[in-house]
């Protein structure tokens, strides 16, 4: 395997290439090339798995369920404890590797690799708290008892926006459960699953506890971890059409599924806001990640009496903007995940553009590179428009002008996607009206930041099923066993 000789790492060691089964690196026959968004070098070429090595994944899993399941809650904490810390003792490089394979700013990756690595500190101990019941008995001679127990193997599909921390949400509940684990990231990014692996490895999680297999083959490997009879349990982000196909092979062994899906994510600005935080809300929430998150802004909807004030705040912070190389100083933006992301883009603002919105800044792409897109605004757009109408994943923000509050929630709603939402207002009744109106499973209210490990991520409507973080995290690994104890009076 080939590897960039000059990628700055204190740890050479957490750059693999192989995929990682049942507690060894596996190679099988051919590679593929990872490269760096931001000017298309190469970072590493893979190994490139497939069907078998996705089964052989799958039996490891299998074969450590029942010792890993037999652990206390404090066992598995401890060594869940141990990869979060070694995790952040790594933060540079996890991050540096993260920035070479996905591209955006390296504060941004270390900012990842720190989220990621909470959601491992948080089940840790959450997983000592997994409690059952006793429920009062029908008569004198019967006790009802709940128990909660590990689903089993779970298998887990990843997508490139977020390489680490994807991952680090999904294994860190389903180990702390007793579950054991298969996942797939995505092959634009590879290399930051395979540097968990390798710390998992040294944090001593035994093998085939967490497995890691990287290939091109995803429809084959897919089939795999959906159709498998030994996988509990499958766990998906990424679009929401791929998540319907997913979910229907799921169907025939009729796996419990957690789907994190696509989002139209409305940031609602209302005439009593505090406008200054609102442009900085709408900043962060849209730019992070050159606007390629599930939860980012997709769309700003302004009440008309502060849409001049906000529009002209909302611009002049955006040309201060920088792009470039997530590696250089002082970037804000980094490339997109590829050029045909970027053309995706271009369509939609020239599609909207078509039917009358306005350009206000931005609109094309950069001669930073072929990936990089100038942060774009548009104005004068309505919500029938292709820009309003599709999860954009670029760094373009459409303004939409409204005249009341239950305007405003009414296009706001007006998606199948129910995943994230936001907006700003200083008024307490309103607050209350509005969260309560929103058809979301996240809302931001004065806040434009709103993940954390402790907090449940998820949506609802298309946007997908079940919970991330939080103490409802572990419920979808976990199943309930209900115990009827008969004949006692004797």
């Amino acid at each position: 395997m080939r590897i960039l000789q000059d990628h700055g790492l204190q740890d050479e060691k957490l750059l693999k290439t192989f995929s990682y089964i049942n507690g060894s690196w596996h190679s099988s026959e051919g590679e593929f090339a990872v490269t760096n968004p931001a000017n298309g070098d190469l970072v590493a070429t893979v190994n490139n798995a497939g069907i078998v090595e996705t089964e052989l994944a799958v039996k490891a899993a299998k074969d450590a369920l029942k010792a890993w399941s037999a652990k206390s809650a404090n066992e598995r904490a401890g060594l869940l404890r141990n990869w979060f810390n070694l995790m952040m003792q790594h933060q540079d490089d996890l991050g540096r590797i993260l920035t070479l394979e996905q591209g955006k700013p390296l504060a941004e990756a270390k900012g990842e690799i720190a989220y990621g690595a909470a959601f491992i500190e948080w089940f840790a101990e959450e997983g000592k708290r997994v409690y059952g019941d006793v429920i009062p008995g029908p008569s004198g001679d019967k006790r009802i008892i709940v128990v909660k127990q590990p689903v089993g193997v779970v298998a887990s599909i990843t997508p490139w926006n977020f390489p680490n921390a994807m991952i680090a949400r999904k294994a860190a509940a389903a180990l702390a459960a007793g579950c054991t684990f298969v996942v797939r990231p995505a092959t634009l990014t590879p290399l930051s699953a395979l540097a968990m692996a390798e710390l998992a490895e040294r944090a001593g999680i035994p093998a085939g506890v967490f497995n890691v297999v990287v290939g091109e083959d995803s429809r084959g490997m897919g089939k795999v971890l959906t159709q498998h009879p030994d996988i509990a349990k499958f766990t998906f982000t990424g679009s929401t059409g791929v998540g319907k196909t997913l979910i229907g092979q799921c169907a025939s062994t009729v796996k419990k599924v957690s789907m994190e899906l696509g989002g139209n994510a409305p940031f609602i600005v209302f005439n009593d806001a505090d406008i200054d935080a609102a442009v900085q809300g709408a900043l962060v929430s849209k730019y992070r990640n050159a606007g390629q998150t599930c939860v980012c802004t997709n769309r700003i909807l302004v009440q008309k009496e502060v849409l001049e004030d906000f529009t002209e705040k909302f611009a002049s912070e955006v040309e201060k903007l920088s792009l470039g190389n997530g590696l250089n100083e002082g970037v804000n933006i980094g490339p997109m995940i590829s050029k045909n992301a970027v053309s995706d883009v271009e369509k939609l603002v020239n599609d909207s553009i078509a039917v009358g919105a306005q350009l206000r800044i931005g609109g094309k792409a950069s001669d930073s590179g072929e990936n990089f897109y100038k942060p774009t605004i548009l104005t004068n757009v309505t919500n029938d428009m292709p820009i309003a109408k599709n999860e954009i994943f670029g760094p373009v923000s459409p303004i939409i002008a409204f005249d009341s509050e239950q305007q405003a929630i009414q296009l706001a709603n007006d998606t199948e996607y129910g995943l994230a939402a936001y907006f700003y207002s200083r008024d307490i009744g309103r607050i209350w009206r509005v969260a309560e109106g929103l058809e979301y499973g996240m809302i931001g209210i004065n806040e434009g930041i709103i993940s954390n490990a402790a907090a449940p991520f998820g949506g609802v409507k298309q946007s997908g099923n079940g919970r991330e973080g939080s103490k409802y995290g572990l419920d979808d690994y976990l199943e309930i066993k209900y115990l009827c104890m008969g004949g006692l009076d004797k």
